[in-house]
C-alpha cells in the first residue's frame, strides 16, 4: 500500500490498464461514426441503412443519452438536405447544432415535465409530415424516460418509474410495463410520423437487442399486453411500493388496455452498434498490452453483487497475464439508503471476495460513463481495496449493505472509473490478473 515503495508503481499500472480498456471499449462505440455509415444522399436519393428514398422533406428526432452526437452525425451527412428536426437529450445546456435542429432537455432516469414537453414539441413536428417526406429517428439508450407521453398523471407516471427502477426487474420487464401506460412507447413515434415512411438508427443498450425494448421501441409497433403487465407487477409486488392513488390508475388502464390498429407502412429499424463492438475493441486493446483475452460473454445479467461474487471467484483460478471480459447489464434490488450504481455495487462486492488476494483486479462500468445516479462510470478493485477502507474506519460490507459503494470508494480516493460520455452500449465487467 501506500507507504511501502513498492506498490504504489502497481498500483498506478493497474490504473492505467483499466483506463486504457475502458476508453478502448467507449470509443469503439461512438455514435458519430456509427450513424455517418449508414446514411448516404446520392444525386435525387439518400440511402438509410440499406433502404433508398428520394424525399420532398427529411425531419429528423433523436432522442437518448447519444442523441446530440448522433444528431450531428445524421445533419453533417444530409446537409441542406435536412428540413427539420428535434433533438432530446439530459446536458442543460443548449448543444451547438444545426439550425433546422432544436434541442430539448429531458429528464432521466426518472422522466419529468421536462420529457413530458419535449415529447410534446415532437408530436407536432411529426404532424407536418406527408407521405412523400422521410422521418430518420435516431434512437439511444434513456431514450424511455426522455421521450414519454404517458396516460397516467405525471405524478402516477413518476411514482411507478420510481418503483420499477428499484424493484430488481431487467431492462426488458421495465419497458414491457413502460409500454403499458405510455402511448408514445410500442410504435406510438412511428404512428405520429405516418404517413411518412420513417427508418430508425438505433444503438442498443439491450441485452439480446430485442428492438422493441431499446428506448422502449418508439418505432417498433408493439402490442401491449396486459396480462404480461399483471405478471410482472406481481413477481416483483410492486403494488406494495405504489401509493393507493397509483394502484387504482395502473389497474384501470390494465382493465381498459385496447389493441393498436395496424400502420399503413412499416417502419425499418436498424442496430447499429451494441454491446459487441465494445467488448470486442477491449479484448483487443488486452492483447496489445500483453494479456491473452477472452470475451466470454455479451448477455451477462443477474443481481450485481452476486455478479461481483462470481467474478472475483473467477479471478482467483485463471492464469496470469489473462483478461476476461463480459458485457451485459446487472440489476440491483435496492433496500438501503446510499448512493451507488450497478457496476459500483458490483466491483464492491467482489472486493469483498478478493480481501487481500495478490495480483488480480475486477472492474466493472457502463458505456455511458453514468453507473447510476452518479458522476462515474463504475469502479475497480483488487486485494487491497476492502483493506484501505478499514484503515479509514469504513467496514466494506456494511456500505454494500446500504447500496452505498459509491461513498465507500469515493472516500478511499481510489477506484472510481471516469470516462468520455455520449454513447450507451450496456455495461462491461472484466478481469486483469498478473504474475
Amino acid at each position: 500500500m501506500k507507504g511501502e515503495g513498492k506498490e504504489e508503481p502497481c498500483f498506478a499500472d493497474r490504473e492505467r490498464h483499466v483506463q486504457t480498456l475502458v476508453d478502448a471499449a467507449i470509443a469503439a462505440a461512438n455514435p458519430q461514426r456509427l450513424v455517418a455509415a449508414q446514411i448516404a444522399p446520392t444525386g435525387d436519393s439518400v440511402r438509410v441503412a440499406d433502404q433508398r428514398f428520394s424525399p420532398e422533406r427529411i425531419f429528423i428526432v433523436s432522442v437518448g443519452k447519444a442523441a446530440i452526437a448522433m444528431a450531428l452525425a445524421a445533419a453533417d451527412q444530409l446537409g441542406d438536405r435536412l428540413t427539420a428536426g428535434i433533438v432530446i437529450s439530459k446536458p442543460d445546456t443548449s448543444p451547438a447544432l444545426p439550425a433546422a435542429l432544436q434541442y430539448f432537455q429531458g429528464s432521466h432516469p426518472v422522466p419529468s415535465s421536462l420529457s413530458i414537453d419535449a415529447t410534446l414539441a415532437v408530436r407536432h413536428l411529426l404532424t407536418e409530415t406527408q407521405a412523400d417526406d422521410l422521418v430518420i429517428c435516431l434512437i439511444s439508450g434513456g431514450a424511455s424516460a426522455l421521450l414519454t407521453s404517458p396516460v397516467l398523471s405525471l405524478a402516477q407516471w413518476r411514482t411507478l418509474n420510481r418503483a420499477l427502477l428499484f424493484s430488481g426487474c431487467t431492462i426488458n420487464e421495465v419497458n414491457t410495463l413502460r409500454q403499458q401506460f405510455d402511448s408514445v412507447k410500442g410504435g406510438g413515434m412511428a404512428e405520429w410520423a405516418s404517413p411518412a415512411p420513417c427508418v430508425t438508427l438505433i444503438l442498443s443498450d439491450v441485452i439480446g437487442n430485442r428492438i422493441e425494448h431499446i428506448g422502449s421501441g418508439p418505432t417498433v409497433p408493439t402490442q401491449r399486453d396486459a396480462q404480461q403487465a399483471r405478471a410482472i407487477l406481481n413477481q416483483y409486488d410492486m403494488w406494495s411500493r405504489l401509493d393507493q392513488d397509483t394502484i387504482e390508475a395502473v389497474k384501470r388502464n390494465l382493465r381498459d388496455s385496447a389493441e393498436k390498429p395496424p400502420l399503413p407502412i412499416e417502419p425499418v429499424n436498424v442496430i447499429i452498434g451494441d454491446i459487441t463492438v465494445a467488448v470486442a475493441a477491449a479484448a483487443k486493446c488486452a492483447e496489445e498490452m500483453g494479456f491473452e483475452s477472452t470475451i466470454v460473454s455479451t448477455t451477462l445479467t443477474g443481481e450485481a453483487s452476486e455478479i461481483g461474487r462470481m467474478a472475483a471467484s473467477q479471478a482467483q483460478t485463471c492464469a496470469p497475464n489473462r483478461c476476461l471480459i463480459w458485457g451485459g447489464e446487472s440489476t440491483v434490488t435496492v433496500s438501503g439508503t446510499g448512493l451507488g450504481g450497478r457496476n459500483q455495487e458490483m466491483a464492491l462486492s467482489a472486493a469483498l471476495a478478493l480481501d487481500r488476494v495478490p495480483n488480480v483486479l475486477v472492474a466493472a462500468f457502463s458505456t455511458d460513463a453514468e453507473d447510476g445516479p452518479t458522476p462515474v462510470a463504475g469502479a475497480w478493485v483488487d486485494g487491497e481495496t476492502v483493506q484501505l477502507g478499514a484503515e479509514k474506519g469504513m467496514i466494506a460490507a456494511k456500505y454494500l449493505e446500504n447500496n452505498d459503494s459509491y461513498h465507500f470508494f469515493a472516500t478511499i480516493g481510489r477506484g472510481h472509473i471516469s470516462a468520455e460520455r455520449g454513447t450507451n452500449v450496456n455495461d462491461i465487467l472484466l478481469i486483469l490478473t498478473y504474475e
